[in-house]
């Protein structure tokens, strides 16, 4: 006997974009792809506003083109910072200025829908590993690398949460105790060095300093223009001095990735974001980083790779979580 389809809308909220999508319980597609700015300046109710809008924007794009009777079954919400599962709240997102935010209860209100979060890392690492890069990893660690850095352990397909729901914050590792600050608050974060705004303004700061550079060029010499991504292009173009950024990102990253085969011993990690886009400029010093500072059995076993799922990792994970927490599996 045949089983209607069910669909869940997965909802990806990032510290510069949100992302929606509608996705079958299989995960064979992506239906009603939706993005905008994250409205940060608006709070937590400009947020829930705007999810209310790509939502229903994203159901009607999907009963457009798959039928109006479809089955929907609920949201699944993929948000940053410390989260608690069971209560659907928010602790706290340093990129977004929220504390104590009930944002799945106010989302499922918002929709009529049943509604799931989890940290918006988790999701993506989870998205990879069911349908993206990572699959059939047993022990998957991902790193995402965005506004900031957030990171999430899967073993055996279900995410390793820990004691109070808060593991996997790899981005917050401390790698110099008397270094960059960080939006949480501490010194010499893993994310103060390597997330997209921090290679940014590392580059800025060189070249306010003197360093020869042809960045300035990719922005009219508009120098608060320049991203993680404008630094990658010029890289990859051959300046000398943001292939010098990137490799010392790659440094930052691969320490901590060494950390964590030493800990954890994965098969698989995953690194997910924009900052993937400088390809071998970034990987390889990576790679190299974790070779010299890994357990050789550890490394032996280990592939470190970039997601695949560009963009949409976040929502293809929003919808396997709420899978595991509703039916108990992906």
């Amino acid at each position: 006997m045949d089983f209607p389809v069910r669909y869940i809308v997965g909802v990806d909220i990032g510290g510069t974009n949100l992302v929606v999508g509608t996705v079958p319980e299989d995960g064979s597609a992506l239906f009603g792809y939706q993005t905008m700015p994250t409205d940060v300046a608006g709070g937590p109710d400009g947020v829930v506003g705007q999810i209310e809008r790509l939502v229903t924007d994203s159901l009607a794009e999907a009963r457009s083109e798959l039928g109006s009777d479809i089955e929907v079954v609920g949201i699944g919400i993929g948000a940053p910072g410390p989260i608690d599962r069971h209560t659907g709240t928010v602790f706290l997102t340093p990129n977004l200025g929220w504390t104590d935010m009930p944002l799945r209860d106010r989302v499922s209100a918002a929709l009529g829908l049943p509604a799931t979060l989890d940290n918006d890392a988790n999701c993506a690492i989870l998205g990879e590993w069911w349908r993206g890069a990572a699959q059939g990893g047993k022990v998957v660690v991902g790193l995402t690398i965005g506004t900031g850095i957030g990171g999430a352990v899967v073993l055996d397909g279900k995410i390793f949460h820990g004691a109070s729901g808060v593991a996997g914050e790899f981005g917050h590792a401390s790698i110099d105790q008397s270094g960059r600050k960080c939006n949480c608050g501490n010194y010499g974060c893993v994310e103060a060095y390597s997330s997209g705004p921090a290679i940014a303004r590392r580059a800025v700061e060189g070249i306010e300093a003197g360093a020869e550079s042809a960045l300035p060029q990719y922005v009219d010499g508009e120098l608060d223009r320049i991203t993680a991504k404008t630094v990658s292009q010029a890289a990859a173009d051959g300046d000398k001095y943001c292939l010098e950024v990137i490799t010392e990102t790659a440094h930052v990253l691969g320490l901590a990735i060494a950390n964590m085969v030493n800990i954890l011993n994965p098969d698989i990690v995953v690194i997910c974001g924009g900052v993937t886009a400088a390809g071998d400029h970034l990987f390889d010093p990576m790679r190299n980083q974790v070779r010299r500072r890994a357990f050789r059995p550890g490394v032996a076993v280990c592939r470190i790779v970039p997601g695949s799922l560009t963009g949409t990792a976040g929502v293809y994970g929003a919808v396997a979580s709420f899978k595991e927490q509703t039916w108990g599996s992906c």
